[in-house]
């Protein structure tokens, strides 16, 4: 069920308790030399789509929200963004709407790295509000990050930007908005002595070109299995998610006699 392609009395008949409303979330930002400015849209787009064609009657599938908390990115230009308070209201609004019209299961399927600590922001909350609703939210490799990592041939086998797994997927899903002669490597990992650290960075401080990964090791082939990796456990996870029991939260714990 496609959101934007229904009315409101077809929504309305839809049955709350037993349908996951999936809200994608991207960005609109530079993706280094060869990839489009929307790529995380189009790539979190595609993998929501294809989840909502597996599950039809149990998805509730809202338009990919592309406006994305992508600051980190403006030395590069090309780049549309809102503050990161702004999009947590943003992502707050959206959800909301969702849950005042009386569904009960909602998962914010994430395709831009610089939405994650807003959208579980946006959560945290959602919940004090909702506390009898099923509030969820992740980014697609990170649901499918072991079976990623298996598939990738460079170095870094996590998501990194304009990386393998982007340049690969998009080389699968939109050929033609990749430039292949413009493709570059760009990593410079942290080192290991600084792990757990979290370092708050712009995109100029990291990179030259835009690009963080082996873009270099992307092939059409790579892209499909990747793709497939992603959407079949987005899937697995929605499946599982429609069925998880509902506990009612915020209830004042009595007293141990």
């Amino acid at each position: 069920m496609k959101l934007e392609e229904m009315t409101w009395p077809e929504v309305a008949r839809i049955d709350r308790r037993s349908t996951l409303a999936l809200v994608p979330i991207g960005s609109c930002e530079q993706h280094s030399h060869h990839l489009p400015t929307f790529t995380d849209s189009i790539l979190v787009g595609h993998v929501a789509a294809a989840v909502e064609k597996s599950l039809p009657s149990k998805i509730l599938l809202l338009p990919v929200q592309w406006l994305g908390a992508s600051d980190h990115h403006q030395p590069f230009g090309a780049t549309i963004t809102a503050t990161a308070d702004h999009h947590v209201d943003i992502v707050v609004d959206i959800v909301t709407s969702l849950l005042e019209d009386k569904f009960t299961r909602v998962l914010i399927l994430n395709g831009h790295g610089g939405n994650t600590d807003t959208m579980r922001m946006a959560l945290r909350r959602l919940q004090p509000q909702f506390p009898d609703r099923l509030l969820s939210a992740a980014s697609y490799w990170d649901l499918a990050s072991e079976e990623l990592a298996s598939l990738a041939t460079g170095a870094l086998k996590s998501m990194g930007h304009a990386c393998e797994f982007e340049t690969a997927m998009m080389m699968h899903l939109r050929p033609e908005l990749v430039r292949r002669e413009k493709i570059v490597d760009d990593h410079h990992p942290l080192p290991s002595s600084l792990r757990g650290l979290t370092m708050v960075r712009d995109f100029s401080q990291m990179t030259g070109p835009g690009a963080i990964g082996y873009p270099s090791h992307a092939t059409p082939e790579l892209g499909a299995a990747f793709f497939k990796a992603a959407v079949d456990r987005t899937t697995e996870v929605c499946s599982q998610l429609i069925d998880f029991p509902i506990t009612p939260g915020r209830q004042r714990r009595s007293m141990p006699q």
